[in-house]
């Protein structure tokens, strides 16, 4: 059975869905495996740990975002709990 998932680069903190995954479904990752927490849209990301509020989240070895609020393990990150870091850059 092909992944539902992708990691982009060996420093990501977040994958990216190949399919819908469903909440609750269980991927195995590394030599454990993660809960989903919410439905993942295809394309979208998930955290594959823990984010803490203000944390870059990084996808291709580059940060694309800053987490807003914390982030659990197979949480979904979206537009609900990231900020651009382009902004944050922009603004300094």
């Amino acid at each position: 059975m092909p992944n539902k998932f992708i990691i982009m680069h060996k420093g990501d903190n977040c994958a990216t869905s190949l399919e819908e995954i469903e909440q609750g479904d269980l991927l195995k990752f590394k030599d454990d495996s993660i809960t989903i927490k919410q439905k993942i849209p295809l394309g979208h990301k998930f955290a594959l740990n823990k984010i803490k509020k203000g944390e870059k989240i990084i996808k291709y070895g580059q940060i694309i975002g800053i987490a807003t609020e914390d982030i659990a393990i197979g949480d979904w990150i979206h537009t609900q709990n990231i900020t651009s870091h382009y902004l944050e850059e922009v603004a300094q």
